[in-house]
């Protein structure tokens, strides 16, 4: 049987280490696929540069039109990144009866409904492994693995940088600003962090992550972001005092009410294994019906770790040629006539529970108060901490976990407490999960 040709559109990390993988392990890979896969075509901006991996075979263009029409093409593999081309590109290779492989979250999570919709019309996959976690293959997990499954919630370390910031920051003691300056240097954020450290990049995955968990059309436009620039070095020395560490997660949970989407720091409990993930690596906790917590942990980006799921993507693609459409895997998880709408939560109708540190004059009856409006907010409270002031100052940091409450009535406490004459700076609130098997 004749190969498959594959056009790569992007021969830069991801696309050097897609040929590196794909040419190391030919041989294993054929006896998977039932056919060889060659690289045949490749865009790149500098046809001429060096690269990381054997062109010697693959003809190289600096225009991605000369793929994605190419007739003796049979699977486009985009890694160019960014929206606006990249989802022009792959909807004319769907047009064009190409199948598509995409490590571009942001492509999916935006345009995703609309990609699928003209790859069903088309007879052609589109696969995006990639897209979410690097390395680790958390989507076939959830819509193949788990199928069997009703998924409850998941959540997920789906930010290297993020994460690695804030390990930093807990282990060395060292402030969110010169740890962000170090991770651009080492090439864990690029000189505009704002997707890493905001939570936007965990956004987009976040969404593709919950639509095969819940089988929902992509709604990335309705996650709730917040970032980890507010994290105080103090922040983490606390929540270790209580036995927790603070992680940036997403987190998707189907309730009764609807659907949570979020991304933002969370404390988690010290001994959960997810909070033992440090560095850049990755993990994404999933709660099934059936099987319960499971975990899944690796590289969350890289050359070849990004590069081990677009090969096990266009193996999947080489697998199905001969099937009929109606026989594939859907493409998020669901049969495309049978997902649901259900409604995305404000956050404010989120119920967590809470850690909140606040400064407060040194004086008698500034706890009393501050109980006394989160009593009558109907918030209980389960662990205090109050910090002496240091020499020289006369304010007393007061830290506080509450238990579950609906973010709503927590946001009109802290207002109130804000308010409190002895309370001299913002209220810092940092959501609290516990992950375990509710």
């Amino acid at each position: 049987m004749n190969p498959v040709n594959v056009g790569l559109l992007g021969l830069g990390t991801v696309g050097g280490g897609t040929v590196n993988v794909l040419t190391r392990n030919a041989e294993e890979i054929a006896r998977r696929a039932g056919r060889g896969i060659l690289v045949t075509h490749a865009t790149a901006r500098d046809i001429s540069r060096a690269r990381s991996c054997d062109v010697s075979n693959i003809t190289l263009t600096a225009n991605p039109e000369d793929i994605v029409t190419n007739p003796d093409i049979d699977i486009v593999v985009e890694l160019i990144g960014g929206e606006t081309l990249a989802r022009d590109l792959v909807m004319k290779a769907i047009a064009n009866g190409k199948h598509v492989v995409t490590a571009n979250k942001a492509l999916i999570a935006k345009h995703g409904n609309e990609i699928f919709n003209a790859a069903q019309k088309k007879g052609v996959m589109v696969a995006f492994e990639a897209a979410v976690a690097g390395g680790i293959p958390i989507v076939k997990a959830i819509r193949e693995g788990l199928a069997g499954n009703r998924i409850e919630w998941l959540a997920g370390i789906i930010n290297g940088t993020g994460n690695f910031i804030l390990t930093e920051m807990r282990d060395k003691g060292r402030e969110f600003g010169d740890v962000l300056a170090e991770a651009q240097r080492l090439g864990y954020a690029e000189a505009d962090p704002t997707f890493d450290v905001e939570g936007v990049d965990a956004a987009h995955k976040l969404a593709i992550l919950a639509s095969i968990a819940f089988g929902i059309p992509l709604q990335f436009e309705k996650v709730f972001m917040e970032g980890i620039t507010k994290i105080t070095r103090e922040d983490v020395t606390y929540a270790e005092e209580l036995g927790y560490r603070i992680k940036h997660l997403g987190i998707a949970k189907k309730t009764e009410n609807g659907v949570e989407l979020r991304v933002h720091p969370t404390l988690i409990p010290e001994g959960r294994l997810i909070a033992n993930v440090d560095g850049v690596m990755n993990a994404v906790l999933v709660k099934g019906d059936a099987v319960g917590p499971t975990l899944y942990y690796g590289a969350g980006a890289g050359s070849e770790a990004t590069a081990s799921a677009v090969v096990a993507d266009i193996v999947d693609v080489v697998r199905t040629l001969t099937a009929d459409p109606e026989n594939r895997v859907p493409h998020l998880a669901f049969q495309a006539d049978l997902l649901t709408d259900l409604p995305i939560l404000e956050i404010a109708d989120v119920e967590t529970a809470y850690y909140l540190r606040m400064s407060a004059d040194d004086k008698p009856g500034v706890m009393a108060d501050v109980t006394q409006i989160l009593g009558n907010g109907g918030i209980s409270i389960e662990a205090v901490i109050q910090k002496e002031p240091k020499p020289q100052q006369t304010q007393a940091e007061i830290i506080l976990l509450s238990h579950k409450v609906l973010e709503r009535k927590m946001n009109a406490a802290i207002e109130k407490i804000e308010a409190l004459d002895a309370i001299s700076t913002a209220v810092t609130r940092i959501r609290l999960e516990t992950l375990d098997k509710e």
